[in-house]
């Protein structure tokens, strides 16, 4: 099935009881049965919601697995895969990530015995090099947030199934339209669906999906047992979303890559990080694990100090100033001070997020329009 046919048909079929072409709204705590251990499947919505059901049963399909899981954020997602885990065992990521992964890996589970190894993992052997025997999970983002740095999936899965540990890709900044890292050998794929699964930016949720019925079950009953999932509103509204992923995507691709050759070219733009550039360190890898490049990108200014920025960030009017990606309208960022004000500086400046450096969230508003936008808050 084509990606386009996929997207609006997965996860839904009609209501058996009306004939309803979209998936109902299941807003109930709890389920009547008909006597004790006899139900029809459904028994508390902690476990189990039809219309989240639905939308797990459209996440497998979405990334070519046979399983999905829904969460209440895309948090919420990461810790589960990282509660898979027992003290004094160890995780590989890369240095450049998500400052809310960041923050949950280093403030929340260190403090419980997980131990987390950060590396360059653009160069797989970076993450061999630091493979020890306490090793029992690799996670990764590529593109990278906000520095656009990719990592070869097949390789590190390569790396992973060698060293019997699990690999896990954040697939968020590329979403499922761009990029299936389990037909490249992850064991699992995580989704703030908060961005472009969702695409209006009016739902929080996190997906997990995965091929390995075993697995699936651990992160059900963490699942379950924690109880971080998402009430059947949200998933409602993801299920529609999903249904013009391919459509959104698309603009977001054509947007991205205007817009980014745009900025290269503007006398004020010093640097654009951007995967699509074909002299981009890792634009064949890109190329070969990628359908298309996106609309996130980043920029650096010549005048590097950060009233300039600040005069950036507050000029714009189409590209609303605010945190999260991935939605119908364009948004314009500060990574220090917002979505990765949780790394220390030191650390965030030694692995090249400098204090002044802004990402776009590309929207699919007419990229003429965008541009009219940038270029009078850069002048």
């Amino acid at each position: 099935m084509k990606i386009a046919t996929k997207y609006i048909h997965a996860g839904t079929t009609p209501d058996p009881s009306t004939g309803a072409i979209m998936t109902p709204i299941y807003q109930t705590s709890t389920y009547v049965q008909e006597a004790p251990s006899v139900n029809k499947g459904y028994e508390y919505a902690r476990s189990q919601n039809p219309t989240r059901h639905a939308l797990e049963e459209a996440y497998a399909q979405l990334e070519n697995g046979k399983f999905g899981l829904a969460f209440s954020s895309g948090v919420a997602a990461t810790d589960a895969v990282i509660k898979l885990l027992s003290p004094g065992d160890e995780v590989i990521t890369a240095k450049d990530m998500y400052g809310g992964t960041y923050r949950l890996f280093s403030k929340i589970f260190e403090k419980f015995g997980i131990q987390f190894t950060y590396v360059d993992t653009t160069d797989p052997k970076n993450i061999q090099d630091a493979i020890s025997a306490k090793t029992k999970l690799l996670w990764i983002e590529t593109p990278t947030n906000p520095l656009m740095n990719i990592t070869d999936i097949a390789a590190v899965s390569a790396i992973a199934k060698a060293n019997h540990t699990l690999l896990c890709v954040d697939n968020t900044f590329a979403s499922p339209y761009l990029q299936n890292p389990l037909d490249l050998g992850a064991d699992i794929v995580m989704h703030s669906a908060t961005k472009y699964l969702g695409g209006h930016s009016d739902v929080i949720q996190g997906a997990l999906m995965m091929n390995d019925p075993a697995l699936r079950e651990q992160l059900y009953f963490i699942q379950k047992s924690c109880g971080a999932v998402p009430g059947p509103m949200d998933c409602f509204l993801v299920l529609r979303g999903i249904k013009t992923l391919h459509l959104r995507m698309q603009r977001h691709c054509e947007n991205g890559k205007t817009i980014a050759h745009w900025l290269r070219q503007h006398p004020k733009v010093a640097k654009v990080y951007w995967c699509g550039f074909e002299d981009h360190p890792s634009y064949a890898i890109a190329k070969k694990q990628m359908r298309d490049f996106g609309g996130m990108l980043s920029f650096e200014l010549k005048d590097e100090s950060m009233e300039a920025a600040k005069k950036l960030l507050s000029s714009t009017k189409l590209f609303a100033l605010a945190e999260s990606l991935g939605g119908v309208e364009s948004l314009i960022n500060h990574p220090a001070s917002m979505t990765h004000a949780s790394i220390p500086r030191a650390q965030r400046i030694a692995n090249g997020l400098s204090d002044t450096l802004i990402r776009l969230s590309i929207g699919v508003e007419d990229v003429d329009d965008l541009i009219e936008d940038l270029n009078n808050a850069l002048n």
